[in-house]
């Protein structure tokens, strides 16, 4: 790892422009769920099994990708991993079906899989003596994606229509214009000589059992968020609110959690991750359960306050794993960010079918529960800290 203490500006800059851009167009397709529905009459649980697809590819497939970038030096997982949602998802506003959305969503999210490791990996190398804070400023162009891009395809969407989405890859192809100049070749971690098993042994050595705590903690965090950012819209427009309401629900959502993990990112360079972990998973379930209680215009400060605890701490997990296991950081960051945050939107066709019985809401005051099991496992973490 980069022993400087100052971070380089302007390479963090592009691989936070690497992950703006590859998650904006992801973020297109849960605020357009009650579109697709209404145009080709999905069931909830198909709501589901598209939201467990996009998260299953995009993510519990990184770790074999992380293995990959740790072993090879080349930027072709970064250049054509962010080129794929740009020119697949947009494709979603003029599939005929079901099966055809399906594709062109997979494909995309393919993509996403490719560029999350190699860059999340190359954060720590450039960010000086502050790895928690760049990594929270790296997360943010993600959530930041994922709070903007929702409000944007919406009011496109509801403008336009569908069939107009394949315009948008414009955006997308001139920012990957400035990334093939500006994004640098990742470094080889000297692991081509070893399997995947035992790339992931040398990486994690001896501090293994906190690695698994940490995934746990994940996992149960991604479940969390990913049920509320699934079916949130949906959830919103069945109560009566219009689409461009409920996505901006879903942007106050993303964007909250974007500043509070940039909060939390700088609080845990100085005081530990452990602490922000428990303060974060202990105001978790409260926050969620008010926000599914509030009615008319206060869910919109309901979504700021479970936004800002369901996702501050996704980029902890990972710069906490990456300080902990420094010798493998794509393929720590692969199982921090991609498997655990893909586990958890895997579940996403339980959730739906769920729902389909039992109604979105009682289903999602099951799920605001959930961080409360996060808690026995964030107490066994050690005091670590980046600064």
């Amino acid at each position: 790892m980069n022993d400087s203490v100052r971070a380089n500006i302007k390479i963090l800059f592009a691989l936070t422009l690497v992950h703006f851009t590859g998650d904006f167009y992801s973020s297109f397709i849960s605020p357009l769920y009650p579109l697709f529905v209404e145009k080709m009459g999905l069931s909830l649980a198909q709501v589901g099994i598209i939201s467990g697809i996009v998260r299953l590819l995009a993510f519990i497939v990184q770790p074999s990708v992380g293995y990959l970038a740790d072993r090879y030096s080349t930027r072709h997982f970064i250049l054509i991993g962010v080129l794929m949602p740009i020119v697949f998802i947009p494709l979603s506003g003029v599939t005929p079906g079901f099966r055809t959305l399906l594709l062109v969503v997979a494909l995309g999210s393919i993509g996403s899989s490719m560029f999350h490791p190699s860059v999340t990996g190359l954060v720590p190398v450039y960010a000086g003596r502050q790895t928690g804070f760049a990594m929270s400023v790296f997360n943010t162009g993600g959530t930041f994606a994922f709070g903007i891009g929702p409000l944007f395809i919406t009011w496109y969407a509801g403008r336009f229509g569908l069939t107009a989405l394949p315009f948008t890859m414009a955006l997308g192809l001139m920012a990957a214009w400035y990334l093939y100049w500006n994004v640098p070749v990742p470094q080889s971690e000297g692991l081509r000589q070893l399997g995947f098993w035992g790339s992931l042994k040398d990486s994690l050595g001896s501090v293994w059992k906190t690695i698994i705590c940490i995934w746990l903690v994940m996992v149960i965090r991604a479940v969390t968020g990913q049920s509320f950012l699934t079916f949130m819209s949906v959830y919103y427009v069945e109560k009566g609110f219009s689409v461009f309401a409920a996505g901006g629900m879903f942007s106050l959502f993303t964007v909250a959690g974007t500043i509070s993990g940039l909060i939390a990112g700088h609080v845990a360079d100085r005081i530990g991750f452990k602490p922000v972990f428990i303060f974060a998973h202990s105001l978790m379930c409260p926050a969620l359960i008010l926000f599914l209680s509030l009615q008319n215009q206060w869910v919109y400060l309901g979504a700021i306050m479970a936004g800002a605890m369901a996702l501050a701490t996704m980029p902890l997990g990972v710069a906490m794993a990456q300080i902990l296991a420094p010798k493998g950081r794509s393929m720590v960051a692969s199982l921090m960010m991609g498997f655990a945050f893909g586990l958890g939107g895997a579940i996403s066709p339980l959730v739906g079918k769920l729902a389909d019985i039992y109604s979105i809401h009682t289903v999602l005051m099951w799920v605001s529960f959930l961080p409360l099991l996060s808690l026995p496992f964030i107490l066994t973490f050690p005091r670590v800290r980046s600064a």
